[in-house]
């Protein structure tokens, strides 16, 4: 008998129409991707050579569960450099991506049936990662009118004595929201813990992004290189955690996991240690194309209600074109070939909206964009 922890645990969507585009590639279609948040760059030429580097001179064992001081350390020297905070590098455990340092970090802090509240929309695989751990997600809506950000009274409203933390990310996906400081401070004035997300720092045009730990130290920052360093192959992801989870923590990496890529690990020293030209680079093109489909989008009746300001992705009301996002995004891929990602697999709050993935070439999206006029057009 299938578990039923895996019969009940729902599918990624993104990927669905992910693997659907992959067919109609296979068919000979020519597909437009702006449904997946992986960056269409490389990762910086040192991080590249560093790995080269670390095989060559025979990185390639076990390490350390908690990962290699080098880039514990340098991690810790990061944070004090860039939000001036603090951090031991003996709070630093290093992971195999961002999404296994969520599920240590709530195994280290959730029994069965306490709650993690977070906002709705909101990443797709955080409700699913606290169900499957025998958690329950607490999902508060939030609304495009008002920057998809928590309100720290509405929150207030919904703790109990089951709740054990609060769930943000900041710059957000789906939606691109950076939580201004004053939020941040109100959050974390509330009493539970703090889980946040910190996967799409470095990626935030005209703002600054801001760190949890800036406000409190009763948090576990999630973070990696996937996005900003354009390494998602190289699965490399940390928790900086308050100093009596280390240890729980660590002994769950040791049975789940044992450590991250030894190779792996290096790159990401060399991510945070050496001058990377391209990252500069790599931003501004990213800004140029959320600035063209910012310009664009509204002029096909998609309702932009507020400006992105992070990440890759604008989340935008499709509901001129129908009520059901699973549906509509599958017609669209199907009628002319642009992949994008449903609401709803965001929270039942952006059911009706589409995210759009900046994480394509300028070219592509003007393609993107034309096939959409196609599309209203037959409509």
């Amino acid at each position: 008998m299938i578990s039923q922890r895996s019969l009940d645990i729902p599918p990624f969507l993104v990927m669905d129409v992910l693997e659907r585009a992959k067919e109609l590639e296979a068919q000979g279609f020519h597909i437009i991707h702006m449904e997946v948040g992986e960056p269409d760059f490389a990762p910086p030429a040192k991080v590249t050579q560093a790995a080269i580097d670390a095989l060559q001179r025979g990185e390639t064992h076990y390490t350390h569960s908690l990962g290699i001081i080098e880039l514990r350390q340098a991690i810790a020297a990061h944070y004090k450099k860039r939000y001036a905070v603090t951090i031991d590098p003996a709070q630093v455990i290093i992971t195999q991506g961002t999404s296994p340092a969520l599920l240590l970090a709530l195994c280290s802090l959730i029994n069965s049936a306490e709650q993690v509240i977070l906002p709705n929309p909101a990443y797709a695989c955080y409700p699913n990662f606290v169900r499957y751990i025998g958690g329950q997600p607490v999902q508060i809506p939030v609304d495009a009118e008002c920057g998809f950000i928590l309100d720290p009274q509405k929150v207030k409203k919904h703790i109990t004595s089951k709740t054990k933390a609060l769930l943000i990310n900041s710059p957000a996906n789906p939606t691109g929201t950076l939580i201004p400081p004053k939020v941040m401070q109100d959050l974390a004035n509330l009493g539970p813990m703090i889980i946040s997300d910190e996967i799409y720092h470095g990626l935030v045009y005209g703002e600054k992004e801001h760190s949890i730990l800036e406000y409190t130290d009763r948090a576990f920052v999630l973070n990696g290189f996937s996005k900003y360093y354009a390494m998602t192959g190289f699965r490399l992801g940390y928790i900086i955690a308050p100093k009596e989870f280390v240890r729980p923590i660590q002994k769950s990496q040791q049975n789940l996991f044992i450590c991250a890529s030894s190779i792996a690990q290096w790159a990401g020293v060399s991510a945070l240690n050496d001058h990377h030209p391209e990252l500069n680079a790599m931003k501004r093109i990213y800004d140029e194309r959320r600035r063209y489909l910012l310009q664009e989008l509204p002029k096909l009746g998609f309702n932009i209600a507020f400006e992105p300001k992070g990440a890759f992705y604008i989340l935008a009301d499709a509901r001129h074109l129908g009520a059901d996002s699973y549906k509509l995004a599958f017609d669209i891929l199907e009628k002319v070939h642009v992949a994008l990602d449903p609401g709803i697999d965001f929270g039942s709050n952006a059911e009706g909206f589409l995210r759009f993935s900046y994480a394509n070439s300028l070219e592509n999206i003007q393609i993107g964009i034309e096939r959409l006029v196609h599309y209203i057009n037959t409509l």
